[in-house]
């Protein structure tokens, strides 16, 4: 009981205020650099389209000039990643701003976010196309792939930076149209494209990834039916066809990555269900066949995240030294569940990350943002 009354007393902003305030002064000071500040000479885009290159692809040692071929787990450092941390710095610092504006209501941190979706989402000479059509390219195989989407998933927090704006004297209407009809064409792209079409039937972290940035846009977007789609495959495809019984994700320990790709699904996932519940039905307790459960997930993980020489897998073949950090999985789940022992944890890890490949992979960092 008095572990269910310390879940039930906790004030989410008043314990992120302190974290939130800091990161955005940050963004103030940070440039804003727009996509086409930096050009990928391998792209078969232009300026103004997101470019990457797949992380997992190498040279062939056997044919060096030719197709590259897959290392699973094993990132190339001399793949073409500028544009990703581009994105990722307009997302971090969006949602740092409009996290500090929502829990304050400062006019500066608005003024502020508002600038850097001007430049991402609204001006014509600046922006990013909405499409993602030569992301995750490889060498000597393809200009783009469907896979590439996962590599805007930071979008999610943004389009719910953009709902907290809403109201504030920065945000104009006719800018809060610009940038909504952006995150409405890239809605639509992603839903329709064969790229798009592809990654929504993946069943691994990348459909749960499509999932949650569909469910995020059309959340600011109003959009019930693809909302109502999107619950529709939280229930019939990402739980139930992605998680067993025990609560752990199979495709997922099966990479060589094994405890990264857990904990990332996992969280994912979570923001899934959060963003997806109503007043009438909470998607974290929701059941699916055989118990399957968001509960269920961090029941699983939660035993590695506080002690991860538990893990009864082989260790991850990078960045196993770097995880875990604050997730997002251990305090939707508190709050659901009134587990005093997931918050707990979930307060003494580490809220910001700074390596690149777990910060990639860490999309929820202001829950405020999330958490009604």
């Amino acid at each position: 009981m008095l572990g269910l009354l310390a879940v039930l007393s906790f004030q989410l902003p008043a314990h992120e205020l302190p974290r939130v305030l800091p990161l955005a002064e940050e963004a103030l000071r940070a440039a804003a650099a727009a996509i086409c500040s930096v050009s990928n000479p391998r792209s078969a885009g232009g300026p103004q389209d997101f470019s990457s290159e797949g992380d997992y692809w190498w040279p062939d040692p056997k044919n060096p000039q030719g197709p590259y071929v897959r290392r699973d787990g094993e990132t190339n450092p001399d793949n073409f990643v500028a544009h990703r941390r581009l994105l990722f710095g307009f997302a971090r610092d969006v949602s740092a701003l409009a996290a500090a504006y929502d829990l304050g209501h400062d006019e500066r941190f608005a003024e502020a976010a508002v600038r850097r979706l001007r430049i991402w989402m609204v001006d014509t000479s600046t922006r990013m196309n909405p499409d993602l059509r030569f992301a995750q390219s490889i060498r000597g195989v393809c200009t783009g792939r469907g896979v590439g989407i996962i590599d805007t998933v930071h979008l999610a927090e943004v389009a719910l930076g953009v709902r907290a704006l809403h109201g504030s004297k920065a945000l104009d209407s006719a800018t809060e149209a610009a940038v909504k009809d952006w995150f409405r064409a890239y809605l639509g792209w992603i839903r329709t494209h064969p790229y798009g079409l592809e990654e929504a039937r993946a069943e691994n972290n990348h459909g749960t990834c499509w999932v949650l940035q569909a469910a995020a846009f059309a959340l600011l977007l109003e959009d019930a039916p693809v909302l109502a789609d999107c619950r529709r495959r939280f229930k019939e495809e990402l739980l139930a066809r992605q998680m067993a019984p025990d609560g752990s994700f199979p495709r997922e320990l099966a990479r060589t990555k094994p405890y990264g790709y857990s904990i990332f699904n996992l969280d994912v996932m979570c923001g899934v269900a959060v963003l997806l519940s109503t007043p009438g039905e909470d998607l974290m307790r929701h059941e699916g066949p055989g118990g399957r459960s968001m509960l269920r997930g961090v029941e699983f993980l939660y035993p590695f995240l506080k002690d991860k020489a538990s893990w009864t897998r082989p260790p991850d073949v990078l960045h196993w030294d770097e995880w875990p950090v604050r997730q997002p999985s251990l305090l939707f789940g508190a709050l659901s569940s009134g587990r005093e022992d997931w918050l707990a944890l979930w307060k003494s890890l580490p809220a910001d990350p700074a390596g690149e490949e777990v910060r990639r992979n860490f999309p929820i960092r202001f829950p405020t943002l999330w958490h009604p």
